[in-house]
């Protein structure tokens, strides 16, 4: 049977950070990546179409945990002992330089995804991590030495500290590690999603982008605001993106069907919106109401509102009815959009669920049930929406599992 200081169930961004801190506090150690597929860092080599958006240029913890639908108290105090800041620092330490693009997203400066694998790679090559691959799905038991994990391919370890940092969790039947172990774990839904609607309208303006729209779900008390993108099949970009984050237990709990509000001018009151009506009314009676938008909205999209309103498209605004109006305006502030289901984000798979937070000490990622055993990244009850928050929660868990896994073994 093999023996190992520190074992990390898991090869992406979670577990290579944690090993490199573990190795790194603990020198001399046997430190262990295990991984189920032949590939290693597979998010870190597809995120941010190929990038790889490191972390968001957010350094106030207090700030940064509010980009959390999930596991915002928890990792307050994770942030408190490595952020962004300290992300950036890493990785510009070890000769990879980064830039802050104007959304506030860190990407290095290369533009490829392959400059942050490479520095994860050579940073646990020079700690003396070992890295093993096409183990398939692994078990993990208690035993007298610390712990036992056998791999579906036969291969049987022990270690005196574990690491499970196997992302997202999903559904299934194989049994998680971590339920192996006593942890309790959540049933995985999707987050981060792009929406499909059953209304024909939005899909004929596919490619129209929104500056700013308020998605919300009024009977649950969710909204969310940001960039709206039309497409072919529904609605996405960061509003969308954000909405299926905060709302992901919702979504699931109504099998992605139900209405969705949306206000395109978020920033603008009714009473404003009527006061422009009417001084479009009053100054600008001879214009048609289709080719003068509201400002915010774009051109096609406020043509499209005014065909919902039943306005016929020579209207001019001296002969636009008092029903009319009310009808345009309700579709500006709050136009109903019937979810029928979900896209995915590009490449990106985030879940809502995973390991319960309660069962963990986060100031060392440790188990609060099984000493010895430590969680890092997505598979703990955590998730980030879009910008760079689930690899900076990843890098974070990471560091601090790390160095809790050294001191267990020292």
């Amino acid at each position: 049977m093999d023996k190992a200081d520190a074992a990390i169930i898991g090869g992406g961004a979670a577990g290579y950070f944690a090993a490199i801190s573990c190795a790194e506090n603990a020198p001399g150690s046997r430190v262990l990546i295990l991984e189920k597929s032949p590939n290693l860092l597979t998010k870190v080599r597809i995120s941010g179409g190929g990038r790889c958006n490191v972390c968001p240029a957010c350094f106030d913890p207090q700030s940064l945990v509010t980009h959390y639908p999930r596991g915002a108290k928890a990792l307050l105090g994770v942030f408190y002992k490595f952020q962004p800041k300290d992300t950036i620092e890493w990785f510009e330490s070890r000769d990879v330089p980064l830039k802050t693009e104007p959304d506030g997203r860190v990407f290095p400066a290369s533009n490829h995804s392959s400059s942050i694998v490479t520095a994860l790679e050579d940073a646990a090559r020079a700690a003396g991590v070992e890295v093993r691959t096409c183990l398939g799905e692994v078990s993990a038991t208690k035993v007298e030495q610390g712990y036992q994990i056998t791999s579906k391919n036969g291969a049987s370890i022990t270690a005196r500290a574990v690491l499970i940092a196997t992302g997202g969790c999903r559904a299934g039947d194989t049994p998680h590690p971590a339920t192996q172990l006593g942890h309790t774990v959540s049933y995985p839904v999707p987050s981060l999603f792009s929406i499909a609607l059953a209304d024909e309208w939005p899909k004929r303006l596919s490619g129209v982008s929104v500056p700013c729209v308020t998605l919300s779900l009024p009977a649950h008390g969710i909204s969310q605001s940001g960039p709206l993108l039309l497409t072919h099949t529904g609605i996405s970009g960061p509003a969308t993106l954000r909405l299926s984050a905060w709302a992901a237990r919702v979504f699931s709990e109504m099998h992605y069907r139900c209405e969705i509000r949306a206000d395109f001018i978020p920033h603008t009151g009714e009473h404003l919106l009527l006061e422009w009506i009417e001084n479009n009314r009053q100054k600008q009676g001879g214009r048609e109401v289709f080719n003068s938008p509201y400002p915010g909205i774009p051109s096609r999209l406020w043509k499209a509102l005014a065909e919902l309103a039943h306005i016929p498209p020579a209207t001019r605004w001296c002969e636009i009815s008092t029903s009319a109006v009310r009808a345009l305006m309700s579709l500006a502030k709050s136009a109903p959009l019937q979810m029928v289901g979900k896209n995915a984000n590009k490449d990106e798979f985030v879940t809502c669920g995973g390991v319960n937070l309660k069962e963990v000490d986060f100031r060392t990622m440790e188990s609060k049930l099984a000493p010895g055993l430590y969680f890092a990244g997505e598979v703990l009850d955590l998730d980030g929406i879009t910008g760079g928050y689930n690899f900076q929660a990843a890098w974070s868990t990471g560091w601090l599992a790390g160095k809790g896994m050294a001191q267990h073994i020292s």
